[in-house]
């Protein structure tokens, strides 16, 4: 199955990024090997094929984004680990919400972090959702589940094309 982000068929305009296609990109930003596994597998037990691209920090993920290693898609989501090195996703939330072509990203933080401070800070960077990794096995599908159903009916930006008003 694949998330499209139109319902309506491929609005593209001529000349808009093929590689796309109308769907919805995942950018995992996790450090961890088998975290990382553990979400691709329950990707691909609940039967989503969206692309993943995976990045290991903020650093990367933040070059990934601005376009300074690779073409990111024009529509995507954020799974965003707390804990990692070099830039963590609390320093990465803060970076991308600064930065005018990023700062709409939807954003879901995906952490071991059961911290109040942390569950606070996330969301006061505006985060759509934080999601404890403990939550692993059957909750952890009904999780990825939930998100697929969430995706299908939350209209989210195209981020190749500017903001309005800014």
């Amino acid at each position: 199955m694949m998330i499209r982000t139109d319902l309506q068929g491929d609005k593209r305009a001529p000349g808009d990024r093929p590689d796309d296609k109308g769907l919805l990109n995942i950018i995992l930003v996790e450090d961890d090997d088998g975290d990382a596994k553990a979400v691709r597998r329950a990707f691909d037990k609940v039967k989503i094929a969206n692309p993943i691209h995976r990045l290991v920090d903020g650093v990367e993920a933040l070059a990934f984004l601005r376009g300074e290693t690779g073409t990111p898609p024009a529509t995507y989501v954020i799974l965003l680990d707390i804990n990692m090195p070099r830039m963590n996703g609390l320093e990465m939330l803060e970076e991308l919400r600064k930065d005018p072509k990023l700062r709409r990203a939807v954003v879901f933080i995906l952490t071991t972090s059961n911290d109040d401070r942390d569950r606070c800070a996330a969301y006061a960077r505006y985060v759509a959702g934080y999601i404890l990794k403990s939550r692993a096995g059957t909750d952890f599908l009904e999780l990825i589940e939930t998100l697929d159903h969430y995706w299908r009916i939350v209209e989210l930006p195209d981020m190749s094309r500017p903001a309005m008003g800014g």
